[in-house]
């Protein structure tokens, strides 16, 4: 799978490659060690890349979220009802770690795993309810800690710093 994911990619530019994949869900993950390995970009710059692109849906669900919640709400009928239930029964599965909510978000964004990339972590922040301005920067510190971890198992320690 990841010859088929380069091989599709090696039609663009490295750089835009690296931050379009980085801004896909599934394979932001996989992002860091391509640009590192595949295409050679230094460490610094295809790290600032990843966490570039990877912001970019990040930001955009934080902002799109809750416009989309109320219009979905109030103009969609069955589809409505049907999303507010869902979200209902989100909010509720998500109510035991509301203690924890900004750290807890950064904890799950932090740990490198498919799962636990952006996407996820952003529609949490939506189902907990937490505003642009408070997620956004934990959302980021996250964004950072995964990738450190990440370049360090791709390159090694040594050749991080």
């Amino acid at each position: 799978m990841t010859q088929a994911f380069i091989h599709f990619f090696s039609s663009f530019p490295p750089v835009l490659a690296t931050i379009i994949m980085s801004a896909l869900p599934l394979v932001e993950r996989v992002a860091l060690p391509v640009a590192i390995v595949a295409y050679r970009l230094p460490v610094w710059e295809a790290m600032i890349l990843i966490i570039a692109g990877n912001m970019i849906p990040i930001t955009a669900i934080l902002l799109v979220a809750d416009k989309f919640h109320k219009w979905v709400s109030q103009n969609s009928g069955f589809f409505g009802k049907a999303w507010l239930k869902a979200l209902a029964h989100a909010q509720k599965k998500f109510a035991r770690y509301q203690k924890y909510e900004l750290i807890g978000l950064l904890i799950f964004m932090a740990i490198p795993l498919p799962v636990n990339g952006g996407y996820t972590a952003s529609l949490i922040a939506f189902i907990l309810g937490l505003p642009f301005k408070k997620s956004w920067p934990y959302l980021f510190v996250g964004t950072v800690i995964a990738n450190l971890v990440i370049a360090v198992l791709t390159v090694g320690l040594d050749k991080i710093f």
